[in-house]
């Protein structure tokens, strides 16, 4: 038979890495398409006249509190400079996310779980190998791109311009797969990676929201490949030359990356493992306290991060006045349930929606974490004295208390920002604002371990779906008029934006009750299953 060649290899290769990758990218391809068509409709509605696109473009655009979410604005006054803001502030963020998962995941999973090894026991070189993890993230982020051009074709504006606006946000998916890629090839493992990678991205953001709020310093923007997706000025004087920038930064990060892999042993890292280092044998009484152990890394990172844009948040808080906020905009926010935000409490309370998807979307990386586990090390835990109930149900503890900790945390840093910045709004009221994410992350939270217990291989990828679906159907459905019988559908739709709005305690108690529900499903179906195997086909 004669011999395969490479190129075959690596296209074959390339196929499984994206099909792998299939629910993450279809669920980020969603969210751009979606939101990229979202954006210019509603301006078109919310502005029909020019003299109120004016109003906005001289007050609303240029409040720091909008800043921070949606980076500095250019020519708001037309539809495809506050496309431009919008959509590019929101989704290059996401854009970075995805970047970062899909490099870790394409260079790193495989290698982790002993597969790599597999594989390259065959006639499959590193270098193939690599070749194929790269095409995977490049067919990722194509998708996504023409997911962004294809919203912005939708609604109506210019093919050209469009095209350039979502390569501005594909250059930051590239520049965070390079980070996702080297920090893949220095951490030993894909969790500290993900660790490290999520540092990096954390950083960038610091740096552009601090570029975008602070007076002089704006020239941070240029430290950081979400500043440079705003100097392309998509509608607003392009800068194309601004491109090679991220075509840079991409490519020593890749070579970079390639040096680090084609010296070091599968299966280890630049960085020392913590298993070569020094015994330590506190968070080792228990199963759920080793992965309280193994995850500290994760929870302090994210942590930071929730301190860092809390207290972000509390400082530019007042900066949204009633001169700065037209009566169309007003009826625009009002469908998403948030009210007025030209009050601190309501602004804050609008943006602390954002605080319960990031909660949602943290309880979705432990049901992962949980499946790592369990395919790397729960035969042997099974072995001592512990039932597969006592472990689920102290791996779902853990997750709900770090939530509860992340949210907390969230409402004090943003009350310590408010009052650095002379605003009052009171502790109990922010600390009340951070709990409110509980309710609807714990729901996620039990969907997501019943998915697991059900559906292992597939579990974590329908946990992030059902919460990008259900965050992403509260934006577009409120902004597009639905039916209100159908906009309940997502627990978005009832969670009430504290400080401004009173907790919804029945709402709260429902989707807890839910919860606890999905919770006990996920455990009497785990207790039943073969580890990783699940009770149907998938």
């Amino acid at each position: 038979m004669p011999a395969v060649e490479p190129a075959p290899r690596a296209v074959a290769l390339a196929r499984r890495a994206f099909v792998d990758a299939r629910i993450r990218t279809a669920v980020f391809a969603y969210l751009f398409a979606i939101y990229a068509f979202v954006q210019p409709y509603g301006y078109r509605h919310a502005y029909p006249r020019l003299a109120d696109r004016v109003a906005f473009a001289a007050s609303f655009a240029g409040s720091a509190g909008l800043r921070l979410l949606y980076g500095q604005p250019h020519d708001v006054a037309t539809v495809d400079g506050y496309t431009a803001w919008r959509v590019g502030g929101i989704l290059a963020i996401a854009a970075a996310i995805y970047g970062l998962l899909a490099a870790v995941r394409a260079l790193r999973a495989d290698e982790d779980a002993g597969r790599t090894e597999l594989v390259l026991a065959g006639v499959v070189g590193r270098r193939t190998l690599g070749v194929a993890a790269l095409a995977a993230i490049g067919a990722g982020i194509l998708t996504l791109w023409l997911a962004e051009f294809a919203g912005f074709a939708v609604a109506g504006l210019p093919l050209g311009s469009s095209a350039y606006l979502a390569l501005a946000t594909a250059s930051v998916i590239a520049v965070c797969a390079g980070v996702g890629a080297l920090a893949s090839q220095l951490a030993p493992t894909r969790r500290v990676a993900l660790e490290l990678g999520g540092a990096v991205v954390a950083l960038l953001f610091v740096l552009r929201a601090v570029a975008d709020t602070a007076a002089g310093m704006g020239r941070l923007r240029w430290a950081t490949p979400l500043g440079w997706a705003e100097e392309l000025r998509p509608f607003a004087g392009a800068r194309p030359l601004v491109l090679l920038l991220p075509v840079a930064t991409t490519t020593l990060l890749l070579l970079a990356a390639a040096r680090i892999a084609a010296r070091r042993d599968i299966g280890t890292g630049v960085l020392p493992a913590r298993d070569s280092a020094d015994p330590h044998l506190h968070l080792l009484s228990s199963p759920t306290a080793l992965a309280l152990r193994t995850a500290r890394g994760t929870l302090l990172a994210w942590l930071g991060c929730v301190t860092a844009f809390g207290y972000l948040l509390g400082v530019v808080s007042n900066s949204v006045s009633s001169a700065d906020v037209s009566k169309s905009m007003e009826k625009q926010i009002a469908k998403l349930g948030a009210g007025s935000i030209t009050t601190p409490s309501g602004y804050l309370g609008f943006l602390f929606v954002f605080l319960v998807l990031a909660v949602s979307l943290f309880v979705c990386t432990q049901i992962g974490a949980a499946r790592q586990e369990e395919a790397e090390q729960l035969e042997t835990l099974l072995a001592l004295p512990l039932s597969r109930s006592r472990w689920l149900t102290g791996r779902l503890l853990l997750a709900a208390s770090a939530a509860g900790a992340i949210s907390l945390t969230a409402g004090l840093a943003t009350w310590a920002g408010a009052t650095t910045a002379g605003t009052h709004v009171p502790l109990p009221r922010l600390l009340e604002a951070g709990a409110n994410a509980l309710p609807t992350a714990l729901l996620f939270l039990g969907v997501a371990a019943l998915a697991h217990a059900v559906l292992p291989r597939a579990g974590t990828g329908i946990a992030y779906a059902l919460v990008g679906l259900a965050f992403l159907w509260q934006l577009v459905g409120a902004l597009l008029a639905a039916p209100h019988w159908l906009l309940d559908v997502t627990p978005f739709a009832h969670v009430g934006l504290v400080p401004a709005q009173p907790f919804r305690a029945t709402a709260a108690g429902l989707m807890l009750a839910v919860a606890a529900a999905a919770a006990l499903a996920a455990i009497a179906a785990f207790r039943r299953r073969d580890l990783a195997v699940g009770l149907f086909l998938n």
